[in-house]
């Protein structure tokens, strides 16, 4: 069973990996080898599968077959989504905000959860319980970096992975702020790219991400 502060201290060093977690979107499993291979090439070990589609437990088995590649499972929303992410081979784990059954469930199947958070109260309840190392989202809705700045303020505790309409365009503006481990960001895998099968140019796309500064 893994305790909060563990799961952060280990969520910390994925996020440490580079400045983007590429967040996924895979409706083809055949497609999740090649993908997870350009990804990872291109600088982004680090790699998030949403379990939005029916394939994406497939896709998680798939993409954990990388080599150099650290696959974690994002949307869980049920302890029933914990235990079959990690059942395919997930890593770590993401979730749009944090319950106790979703953060009972991580601790006791040994998963690193990125606890979703949106507001100081909800920064500072996590903390309460252990979690250092949080996601912010939705980033931009929520009101983008200067948001997110200003809860790093009076809680500089806790680092963040903002993500949810974070782009090429605004990444630079969460990457400069202190509380900011890595974002994430699903413009290094665009769709028309995954269904051509053009992994150069995705592997282009990862390796431009991977050389932000942080």
């Amino acid at each position: 069973m893994i305790t909060p502060t563990q799961a952060s201290l280990k969520a910390s060093e994925i996020c440490l990996m580079a400045p983007i977690i590429p967040v996924l979107v895979v409706d083809d499993a055949s497609k999740a080898h090649g993908l997870a291979s350009a990804l990872v090439a291109g600088g982004l070990p680090a790699l998030e599968v949403t379990l939005r589609t029916d394939c994406a437990l497939e896709v998680i088995a798939e993409m954990a077959k990388v080599k150099g590649g650290i696959v974690g499972a994002g949307t869980l929303l049920s302890p029933k989504d914990v235990e079959a992410a990690k059942a395919a081979g997930a890593l770590f784990g993401v979730s749009p905000g944090a319950t106790d059954s979703i953060l009972d469930a991580c601790e006791a199947n040994d998963l690193p959860l990125l606890p979703g958070a949106a507001t100081s109260s909800e920064v500072m309840r996590l903390l309460e319980r252990g979690y250092t190392v949080q996601k912010f989202f939705p980033a931009e809705a929520n009101g983008g970096a200067p948001a997110l700045k200003s809860i790093g303020a009076p809680i500089p505790q806790v680092k963040f992975c903002p993500t949810g309409g974070v782009s090429l365009k605004n990444v630079n503006d969460y990457l400069k702020l202190d509380n900011t481990l890595c974002a994430g960001g699903s413009w290094v895998a665009p769709k028309d790219k995954v269904l051509a099968e053009d992994w150069a140019a995705i592997e282009a796309l990862a390796r431009e991400a991977a050389s932000l500064e942080r």
